[in-house]
Parts: structure tokens; sequence; C-alpha cells
């Protein structure tokens, strides 16, 4: 069989692409390692509820054009990305707004809340921020730091607040309203029905074939010399055999529990943000899609060091592995018939509509 291109990776960035191909008449194969297509979105179905396996997914976006995009593949619901905060068994709202700065202080009005964070501003007197600790302190004071932020943090990255850089928490939501909407963007919701049928429905095509575990390196040299162009979105290190050092991630590792009752936590996701608890959050995922069943499926998820075999999830885009990766792109643009796309294939974190917006410039420019 005569391919034009050899996408490698199944989830959103490749799903996306093959199916732009595709609908320009272009023959596609789609290789995963995994034994599912999806990616991270992926969604499994059990006692009736649609388990994120990889982690919450909540999709949001300003863009209509990306809205209407993914609605063509699935129906979104309207889920509201509420998360809250346990912290020693005591519950914040977040993002931080006018219910979280009531349940800590017991102001009532934007202006006793504003008074509050800047008198914690002014004791410690910190004029530029040359770490995480430093940044947060700056935009919410030291309560909330103390207790919302801090903890979390540092088990979310694995290192201490200090050793962060401020650019992680510049875009901190702080609300003097009483908004528990964590996201500001026009539209947001879940598929229901779950994420896995919208890359079902992309690869749907007779241009498409699939191959689910099907590792790219095991036959990497075959793979380049047999198809005219490939869209690689895997680890970009990993394709260049590590040349300059690994690239570092976080990843995590999941605990999930399927219980019989019908409500656990009453919320799709609660953030633990003490130091001693050993997660960092709790998924009930039901919730994403106000689920009634008379079972509940929860997932705990614990923040790990990445290391060669694990998933990675968060790429750790400080001055040292920034620098790595420039050295990589620039192999990666010598290459002649590889893309490199995603967000393993580009080191960075994207949203759900990022990906897609990515996914269909690339579309553009290569097929037009």
């Amino acid at each position: 069989m005569s391919y034009d291109y050899l996408v490698v990776g199944s989830g959103l960035f490749g799903s996306t692409f093959a199916y732009e191909a595709a609908k320009r008449g272009k023959r596609v194969k789609v290789i995963d390692k995994r034994d599912h297509i999806g990616g991270n979105i992926y969604t499994e179905n059990i006692e009736g509820i649609n388990v994120h396996k990889y982690g919450a997914h909540i999709f949001h976006t300003n863009n209509k054009e990306i809205w209407d995009y993914v609605n063509q593949f699935a129906e979104f619901n309207r889920y509201t990305n509420s998360p809250v905060a346990n912290y020693k068994g005591q519950i914040y709202n977040l993002p931080f707004n006018m219910n979280t700065f009531n349940k800590l202080w017991g102001v009532i009005t934007p202006e006793e809340a504003k008074n509050k964070i800047e008198a914690q501003r002014k004791a410690i007197n910190i004029e530029k921020p040359k770490n995480l600790e430093e940044q947060a302190i700056s935009l919410v004071g030291t309560d909330i730091y103390e207790k919302l932020i801090k903890g979390y943090t540092e088990k979310q990255w694995g290192r201490k607040a200090t050793e962060l850089p401020s650019f992680i928490i510049k875009r901190l939501p702080v609300r003097f309203t009483y908004d528990n909407n964590y996201f500001n963007d026009r539209y947001q919701g879940i598929p229901i029905g779950g994420y896995t049928q919208i890359i079902e429905k992309m690869l749907s095509s007779e241009l498409i074939d699939v191959e689910l575990n099907r590792d790219f390196f095991s036959n990497r040299e075959e793979y380049i010399e047999s198809y005219p162009r490939i869209v690689y979105t895997g680890m970009i290190d990993q394709f260049f055999d590590y040349k300059y050092g690994e690239l570092e991630y976080r990843s995590l590792q999941f605990e999930s529990s399927l219980l019989d009752q019908e409500n656990y936590q009453g919320n799709a996701v609660v953030n633990y943000t003490d130091a001693e608890t050993p997660f960092t959050r709790i998924i009930e995922h039901k919730h994403f899609e106000f689920g009634n069943q008379p079972k509940t499926l929860i997932t705990k998820e614990f923040p790990k060091t990445w290391k060669k075999g694990d998933e990675p999830y968060y790429p750790v885009n400080d001055d040292n592995n920034s620098e790595k990766f420039r050295k990589y792109r620039k192999l990666a643009e010598e290459q002649p018939n590889v893309i490199f796309g995603g967000r393993l294939g580009m080191y960075q974190y994207y949203d759900m509509h990022q990906v897609i917006a990515a996914a269909l410039s690339l579309a553009k420019k290569e097929l037009s």
C-alpha cells in the first residue's frame, strides 16, 4: 500500500492532521505504541462512567473556529471547571476568588480582600520576584501561598518553590468576584460520551489505516525510508537518540478505585494542597458528565520524576532544558521529510485547543 503520510502517534495533534490530510485525498498510516487511540485524551467506559485515563481533560477556548471544529465530532455538555482545594481538611474554592478570601479571612467585600493581600505583600516587600515563591506571594500574599500553593506546587514539580522559575505561576487566576469558574474562556465543556469518540471519528476515513502496538523506534530507519512524509508527535530528544541529553519531564502515577457508593467527594476535581498528602488531587470522573450511576470511580494523581519508560506529561521548561530543546529543534529543522509536532515533539505544554490549532496550521501549510 502506498501512503502519502506516516503519522506517529494517534493523539489529538496526529489525529487532527490525519483527518485533514484524508479530507484532501491523502492516504495516511497512523501508528501508536499504545493499545488504544487517542493519546492522553483517551477515555474508557467503566460501569457507565467515562474515565479520563491520563488525567482530567476539560476543553476550553476563546476561539470560536476551534470550538466549532471540535463540536463536529462530539456534542459537548455545559461542564464548568470549578475545582476545590483541600488543605488539611479545610475546603477552599479555586481559582482564588471572594469565596476563597471569605473562608480564609472572613472578609466580605473586594476592598477588604485587596487590603488583606496588600498588607501581606508589603510585609514581605518583594520588588522583583526571582522565583515561584516570591512571585506567588507578590500576587496573593503569604496566607494563600502557604495553604494553597506551596505544598501542591512542590509536590507537582518535585522541587522547592524557591528553586522554580517565577513564570510558572504568572498566569495565576485571582478574582475579586464570587466566581468559581477556573477558566475565563467563552467556550467550555466535556464531550458527552467521552473524548475517544472524537479520535475515532477523525480516523474513520477509508484513506486512513491505524496500527496499534507499533513502536516507531522498533523500525525507525525503515519507516523513514518507506514514507515520503512523516508527522512525528513523540519525544523530540528520543528521535535523535538523546544526542544532547534527555529533556526533563514530570510524570504521573494514577491509582484508581471503583467505589460502591454514588458520590465520593461531590466535585470532579479536588486538589490536596498540603505537603503531607502524597498525591496532588483526586478526580471523580462521573461529575464531568453529571453522572447518576450507582457507583463512582476515583483516581488519585501522584507526581513523580520522569525516567525512560515512563509517560512524559509536563515539560520542565527551565533554562537548561530550553537550551537543549533549541539544539534538538535545530536538528529537527534539518530533517528533510519529518515534521515534529504536538506536546512532545515541540517540548511544550499545550491545552487541547492549542493542539488542534497547531495541527490545523500545519495542515494548511503542508496540504494547501
